[in-house]
């Protein structure tokens, strides 16, 4: 049984989230947390297995819990649960080692799937010693399940992707190739590069506008799981 912390500043998102867990075999909330103090305060006094971690607490933001957490030396996996859409805050939690995340609003199904892959996940890791390239792959592979392809065409890279991803996801609306550019710092080139890949499999879905002279412009908007 995977044990799980939900930290939300919002009581009756926290239930929600919290209800949604408990619809997951496999998983079991063992506390609730409204702050980032009490977070640490649970984690603290309990062994918990995944943390779904909200980034707006009233204290201090999710991003500084993880910080807290690693240097206390707690081993406690993350995900990130959130209504932060901002690049930055997605790349920050890459960096400080959030498994996944996951941006509000969702459904039952977006969080089961972030849930089903941590699960497949852990099960990967008790099962294996060492590991070849293969298996590291594979391990590596895991996360995006819900999210992107992990077997990407050679020279494109899952990080890359999924920050693409998350800039589509926090759009309000179709957003062109050099919006997405901007919004996840990198070239124009590199990022219709990945717009092209992602169409070809169907997560992305091309829309024109047009103006009153010239081409019209390409837009792109992520098409969700069903």
């Amino acid at each position: 049984m995977i044990d799980v912390l939900v930290v939300d500043d919002d009581t009756r998102v926290a239930e929600i989230n919290a209800a949604y867990v408990a619809k997951v075999e496999g998983f079991r909330v063992v506390a609730l947390a409204h702050s980032a103090a009490e977070a640490l305060a649970r984690l603290a006094e309990m062994r918990v297995d995944l943390v779904l971690l909200d980034h707006y607490l009233p204290d201090e933001n999710g991003l500084s819990v993880v910080r807290e957490l690693r240097a206390l030396g707690h081993q406690t996996d993350v995900i990130m649960v959130t209504a932060a859409r901002d690049v930055a805050t997605v790349q920050a939690a890459m960096r400080h080692g959030a498994l996944q995340y996951l941006v509000k609003p969702f459904n039952f199904a977006g969080l089961r799937a972030k849930l089903e892959a941590y699960a497949t996940l852990r099960r990967t890791l008790d099962s294996v010693g060492e590991a070849e390239q293969a298996e590291v792959d594979r391990i590596f592979g895991t996360l995006s399940a819900g999210t992107i392809a992990p077997e990407l065409p050679k020279g494109h890279s899952p990080t890359t992707a999924e920050v693409v991803r998350q800039v589509l996801l926090a759009a309000d609306g179709p957003l062109s190739a050099q919006q997405i550019a901007e919004l996840a710092g990198v070239s124009r080139q590199t990022a219709q590069r990945y717009l092209k890949l992602l169409e070809r499999t169907s997560r992305v879905r091309l829309t024109l506008r047009y103006g009153e002279t010239g081409r019209p412009e390409h837009r792109y908007v992520w098409v969700p799981s069903t």
